[in-house]
């Protein structure tokens, strides 16, 4: 069934990024002049990486804007031969409209400027030139949650891409908060989303997974996809290895990566960070499951229509998808629980929200990214990211997904 709960659930999570990034720009633990800084993780794979931006037009029409071709923005980090200039973690447009976000909420009581969004760095490189020396690289997508941008799922991506795989950042238009076009132009999501709206959401992301699948062949072949032909980075062309592909997602996207690997077989296996696969329709996934190996990863969650506590998982009555998905799918499947983690967990704002301690409530805190200590958090989630696609892409054999480790305390498998 489709539940409203599910809807409930995606709004708020959207509504709680938007209040945690506002109340973030008021401290920071390094600054530049009047500004803070807020400082990512450094990277945990063996390679380097480096980083494009594409902007990708297709001829279908926009769903909201049917007069309008959709066009998306895409982010592709890849292995690199060497480290160099590291690229901002939010461009310029898009960390001028967080700024003026947090000002415009009263309650926050805050002025423009009071942190460096732009000046804030990733860990991949620009103008970098691609690794060339394991051959071509799996690809893996990612697709963010309604309300939020794809800048703020950085940590993973770019962590991913250092284990050795291309990883195909997604912006969703007219879904994600913000998105920024070449020339500055802002695209913004004023919706007042329902259940069909989520619905037509779910559509569009399979429809954008399958069209950036699309140009990415296009690359590989030596084209450039990119509107405004931009130059690519040495390398990329032929460096993508498109007989192996994965994809992951957070929210809305997990449910969308889902739904992606049941209409396109070229997306071998799949990972749904916390996403409810019943927002606005029932996934064909949940319904039929997949052939391909696919995992849940879930937090601690409160019903936000009740306030109840619940674990999300397959055994949760709070949503019924998963455990319909789980039911159905025949072939390889996980289900792994991270104890003490919210939902926004599994986003950069489990970085970022620990370095605004000092002006956050604790009550603030835990409802954005739970009670597990942080560095064990962002350290399990890049470790089982990468082992599940080495696993399942790379054929590298591991231990991690036989059982409980005692090396991630505040994760364990739900049978």
């Amino acid at each position: 069934m489709i539940t409203l709960r599910g809807c409930a659930l995606a709004l708020a999570t959207a509504m709680t990024a938007t209040v945690l990034l506002t109340a973030c720009e008021q401290s920071a633990p390094e600054t530049t002049g009047t500004a803070a800084k807020i400082t990512l993780p450094p990277l945990s794979g063996r390679y380097p990486v480096g980083t494009t931006d594409l902007h990708l037009v297709d001829a279908r029409p926009d769903p909201w804007h049917p007069a309008d071709k959709r066009e998306l923005m895409v982010t592709v980090t890849y292995p690199a031969q060497r480290a160099g200039e590291r690229a901002a973690w939010m461009s310029p447009g898009v960390a001028a409209a967080v700024d003026k976000l947090a000002a415009s909420s009263p309650e926050n009581g805050l002025k423009p400027g009071t942190i460096d969004w732009a000046g804030t760095k990733r860990q991949a490189s620009t103008s970098a030139e691609v690794d060339r020396t394991g051959g071509a690289w799996p690809v893996v997508l990612f697709s963010h949650g309604f309300g939020v941008e794809r800048e703020l799922n950085s940590v993973r991506t770019d962590d991913l891409a250092s284990h050795g795989y291309v990883v195909v950042s997604i912006s969703h238009t007219y879904d994600a908060s913000v998105v920024e076009f070449p020339g500055g132009r802002l695209v913004t999501n004023d919706a007042k989303p329902d259940l069909q709206y989520l619905a037509t959401s779910v559509e569009a992301r399979v429809a954008d997974t399958r069209f950036v699948l699309d140009q990415l062949t296009r690359l590989n072949r030596g084209e450039n996809p990119d509107a405004e032909n931009r130059t690519l980075p040495t390398g990329l062309a032929g460096a993508l290895d498109l007989s192996t592909v994965g994809m992951f997602g957070h929210s809305l996207g997990g449910f969308a990566a889902g739904e992606a690997m049941y209409q396109d077989q070229r997306i071998g296996a799949g990972i749904n960070f916390d996403g409810s696969m019943s927002i606005g329709k029932v996934g064909e996934i949940v319904q039929h499951g997949v052939d391909r190996p696919f995992m849940l990863v879930g937090a601690d969650g409160v019903d936000p229509a009740t306030g109840h506590k619940f674990e999300h998982s397959h055994l949760a009555d709070f949503d019924p998808s998963w455990g319909q998905f789980w039911t159905n799918q025949q072939a390889w499947k996980r289900d792994l629980h991270f104890d003490g983690a919210a939902h926004m967990s599994f986003t950069d704002l489990q970085v970022a929200v620990p370095q605004c301690a000092s002006v956050l409530t604790e009550e603030a805190r835990q409802r954005t990214v739970g009670t597990i200590h942080p560095a064990r958090s962002v350290s399990a989630q890049q470790d089982y990211v990468a082992a599940f696609f080495d696993l399942h892409l790379k054929h590298l054999a591991t231990d991690l997904f036989d059982g409980n480790n005692p090396r991630y305390p505040d994760t364990r498998f739900i049978p």
